[in-house]
């Protein structure tokens, strides 16, 4: 494998999904995924949340999957991150000599 991609799904991607799953012996992801090509081929797939990867049974995939994960976590984490907490929410609301 020379040139590795990930990236998320595209309404385009449902066939090879498909395909990739038939491989694995597994359902196709619903929704979007995050795919990871090497050589511009589909090679794994992850969904979001608390899916299951799903690989080519065929190619060592094992590295691919590690990295769609790590990204699927820096994904996660940021989403978070930009959200305020319920306690920041919370404290908003409060007078300025409340929140100490």
């Amino acid at each position: 494998m020379q040139n590795v991609t990930v990236r998320r799904s595209a309404s385009g991607d449902e066939s090879a999904l498909a395909r990739l799953a038939a491989l694995d012996s597994a359902s196709p992801p619903r929704g979007p995924a995050l795919i990871a090509e090497a050589d511009s081929r589909m090679l794994a797939a992850l969904p979001p949340g608390a899916g299951r990867p799903i690989a080519d049974p065929f190619e060592p995939t094992a590295e691919l999957v590690a990295l769609l994960e790590l990204r699927r976590t820096q994904i996660e984490s940021a989403d978070t991150a930009g959200r305020p907490s319920r306690l920041r929410s919370l404290l908003r609301g409060l007078p300025s000599h409340a929140r100490a």
